[in-house]
């Protein structure tokens, strides 16, 4: 089920789809800003992957792909700045990306 075989801008991807999927929607803003972090093929490629999963499915692969991930499982902070800033993408932080960025540091730390 977990794929820990991704690259660095498919992780990154998959992460920020997740916290901006976490309202049940993707802003034009969050879209943005996850473009601005992976090209888009890799986008594409994973929105795909993400869109077939379930939520169980999904942090699975985040934990997976994280552990696997030298610089991330070494250094979390870049990850958490970028799971942040995506949470602030459309301009503020709501109350479930809030307790997502939470879940996810404290499943990740």
């Amino acid at each position: 089920m977990a794929n820990t075989n991704w690259t660095k801008q498919e992780l990154v991807a998959y992460i920020l789809l997740y916290v901006a999927h976490s309202d049940l929607k993707e802003s034009k803003k969050e879209h943005a800003y996850i473009l601005s972090r992976v090209d888009e093929e890799t986008y594409k490629h994973i929105k795909a992957e993400f869109d077939e999963d379930n939520d169980y499915q999904s942090i699975t692969k985040i934990v997976d792909a994280v552990n696997t991930d030298k610089s991330y499982s070494k250094n979390p902070s870049a990850l958490f700045a970028d799971i942040k800033l995506m949470a602030f993408a459309d301009g503020h932080m709501d109350q479930i990306e809030h307790s997502i960025y939470n879940i996810l540091k404290k499943i990740l730390s």
